[in-house]
């Protein structure tokens, strides 16, 4: 898979003053906004009220726990430990007192309001997303299948925690009021540039410095897979390409793909690497998002470095041609 410009190759808010939904057992848009630490109140397989609020406000200090779903998983404890280690605070495999103190400064609520307008309900949509690449060649636009995906990818939401919190709603009406989250981001073409990137191979995480090695940005990652590692030392970004086409070199014999013929996937945000790619100076890699935000660090690529749609484009915001990235081997 050859990298050619623009073609990769890897694998109105308003604040919810008095909003009310009820989700089960206490997972509703008050209870979340009011969420206080306790162990018995943060699941990492349920969404809990606490567990979308610690998501939220771990996203608006960039450091992203991924797709919000309200569970303490994985991503949201890689992001949690990167936050305490930065703030040199006690670190461990819960919510600590200390680290909860530092992150609920930011008084605002988590949850608000949101108007579905005609643009989000315009599409094209597709019908079906085909679970084989190879099926994917003839599609014009990778689009989202549904206003939901689209709605839920836009606030870095899981489809499933979007409908939770809206029962009963189709996402497919303008005019209709629903809750999301508010992740707050500030995140703009004129943010603050990155020094290096660190790509941590073993934690699956990629962090961004500023000049003074201060810690700007903090992600998880799917970072290579046995069938095709990621690569070693230090690379530069060549080229940061929104919306890329997607270019299948048979040659690399992926799993699952019997072409063998090269071919071409169009840009969209279920192409194969999602709504962005950075290419890196050693042919066929770079940092990419994905059209599955959910299996970031639960899934294998195809030697990249994969992440959600919306933290590849904060990384792409932050770098620049030349900016290095390096591959550490060993946890640190």
């Amino acid at each position: 898979m050859l990298p050619v410009r623009r073609t990769s190759v890897c694998v109105g808010l308003l604040l919810a003053l008095s909003v009310d939904t009820a989700i089960g057992a206490g997972l509703n848009a008050n209870a979340i906004n009011v969420a206080e630490r306790s162990e018995k109140d943060i699941s990492d397989t349920k969404p809990t009220a606490l567990g979308v609020r610690l998501q939220v406000l771990l996203d608006r200090v960039h450091f992203s726990p991924g797709e919000i779903d309200g569970k303490f998983g994985e991503n949201a404890k890689k992001a949690l430990r990167a936050f305490a280690e930065d703030r040199q605070l006690p670190s461990s495999s819960g919510l600590s007192d200390a680290v909860w103190r530092k992150l609920r400064t930011d008084e605002r609520p988590v949850i608000v309001n949101y108007t579905i307008t005609e643009k989000d309900v315009a599409g094209p949509f597709l019908e079906k997303l085909p679970s084989k690449i190879e099926d994917m060649k003839d599609i014009p636009n990778l689009n989202y299948v549904s206003p939901r995906e689209e709605l839920a990818e836009r606030f870095h939401m899981g489809e499933e925690l979007l409908a939770m919190l809206n029962p009963g709603q189709h996402f497919n009406h303008a005019g209709d009021s629903i809750v999301v989250v508010d992740t707050g981001s500030d995140d703009t073409p004129n943010a603050a540039k990155a020094a290096r990137v660190e790509v941590d191979k073993v934690r699956q995480t990629v962090k961004l410095f500023d000049k003074s090695n201060g810690l700007i940005g903090f992600y998880p990652a799917t970072v290579g897979s046995s069938e095709k590692p990621s690569p070693t030392g230090t690379l530069k970004v060549t080229e940061i390409d929104p919306n890329p086409n997607y270019r299948y070199n048979p040659d690399y014999h992926f799993r699952g793909v019997h072409s063998r013929k090269p071919f071409n996937i169009k840009p969209g945000p279920n192409n194969p690497v999602g709504t962005m790619w950075i290419n890196l100076s050693a042919e066929s890699y770079g940092i990419h998002g994905t059209p599955s935000p959910g299996k970031v660090s639960k899934a294998e690529s195809h030697g990249c470095v994969r992440l959600t749609n919306w933290d590849a484009e904060r990384v792409a915001q932050r770098v620049v041609k030349g900016t290095p990235v390096a591959f550490a081997e060993a946890p640190h």
